[in-house]
């Protein structure tokens, strides 16, 4: 069975994991962790990168930062993984649900504003398969109504949107290192900070509550639980082995990059002819690059992509569907509420399939891909 994802390996990986043993250095950041930070800092024109132990505690850490009160909402997609919601939860905030576009399954930019009350102090964006939100439209709405943006960018770690990196450009972002996604650091994240105000209790948070960083700064003469926190703070391993894909982080998203491309051009006839729906770019982000995290397409209903995830699997490919939208699980239904119609999150979500796309994928296997899925159309 061609496998859906296979976690990225670049070769180096164990080398440099050895460096960290022999170092007598694998708890947290050592050498390796903040060689990866420097390294997002200088390449993403970022303020502030911290390594997490996972884009979950990451999403953790930049609500946290928020400080919401009992009551205080921040408004999302229902279209993500349980860890957007999740995590404003632990943050102490609520979750309110609008609804999704089609064209790239991200947040409806035009239905924020009307989810907005006087409890609204956030708006958490994801930036799906790496395609950016209307980051234009969000920062302004932002504005008006003086709300803080979480970016939602555990997918989107190398696209850009006008020229800026995703997760860069809200008051937080927060990227994921999962085995999944385009770097791997097998379970990791990283949270971006814009505003400089919040680094020293970022760095708390991350240490249990103390200021243990500033210690080891030399700054204080000896550290203490001064906060709330949790233990943020990822292993040198896991540290080193996502230092060696950073070195080789062009090759690998031009590796998936071109893949995606072939699927599109590959199937885009499907498209012309009203039989798939491929994903699309938005004339706003006509100068926004995405990083080939994943290829989607969409098929007629429910029925219709259960028949295709069966067909291809039938012929040796493991094709899978995405999220379950939040609003309609037990926990969303519990702890969330969604606002406005859903006119697209569900229907959408029941049509959308995706295809294997990972780092080293051969030219002959995206080609079997391929001739698969337009065999079920045959």
């Amino acid at each position: 069975m061609m496998p859906f994802n296979v976690a990225p390996f670049v070769g180096d990986e164990l080398k440099y994991v050895e460096q960290a043993i022999r170092n007598h250095k694998i708890s947290g950041d050592g050498a390796f962790t903040k060689k990866c930070n420097a390294w997002f800092e200088s390449r993403f024109a970022a303020q502030k990168v911290l390594l997490t132990t996972s884009g979950t505690s990451a999403l953790d850490m930049a609500m946290l930062l928020c400080k919401f009160k009992a009551g205080d909402e921040v408004i999302l997609p229902s279209y993500t993984f349980s860890s957007t919601a999740t995590s404003i939860l632990v943050g102490g905030g609520v979750p309110v649900f609008v609804d999704i576009r089609p064209d790239t399954m991200n947040i409806d930019e035009t239905k924020i504003e009307a989810a907005i009350t006087e409890r609204t102090k956030a708006i958490a964006v994801v930036h799906y398969a790496g395609f950016a939100c209307d980051m234009d439209a969000v920062i302004a709405i932002a504005k008006r109504h003086n709300l803080k943006i979480i970016e939602d960018a555990a997918q989107g770690v190398m696209s850009t949107y006008k020229g800026q990196a995703l997760g860069t450009i809200g008051d937080f972002g927060c990227y994921s290192f999962h085995e999944t996604k385009n770097y791997s650091m097998g379970e990791g994240g990283a949270l971006v900070i814009k505003d400089s105000a919040f680094n020293e209790r970022a760095e708390i948070l991350r240490e249990k509550g103390t200021n243990r960083s500033k210690f080891f700064r030399g700054q204080i003469d000896k550290y203490t639980w001064v906060d709330v926190g949790d233990s943020y703070l990822p292993s040198e391993i896991n540290a080193a082995y996502l230092w060696a894909q950073l070195q080789r982080a062009d090759e690998i998203n031009q590796n998936r990059l071109a893949t995606w491309q072939f699927y599109y051009d590959e199937l885009k006839p499907l498209a012309d002819a009203g039989k798939i729906e491929l994903p699309t770019v938005p004339p706003e982000c006509q100068e926004c690059q995405h990083n080939g995290h994943m290829f989607w397409l969409k098929l007629k209903d429910l029925d219709d992509r259960t028949k295709f995830i069966a067909h291809m699997r039938a012929n040796g490919i493991s094709c899978v569907f995405h999220y379950v939208p939040l609003h309609s699980a037990p926990a969303g239904k519990k702890y969330c509420r969604f606002h406005g119609e859903d006119r697209y999150t569900t229907r959408e979500s029941e049509r959308l399939a995706r295809l294997p796309l990972y780092y080293g994928l051969t030219a002959q296997d995206a080609a079997q891909v391929v001739a698969t899925v337009k065999k079920f159309f045959t």
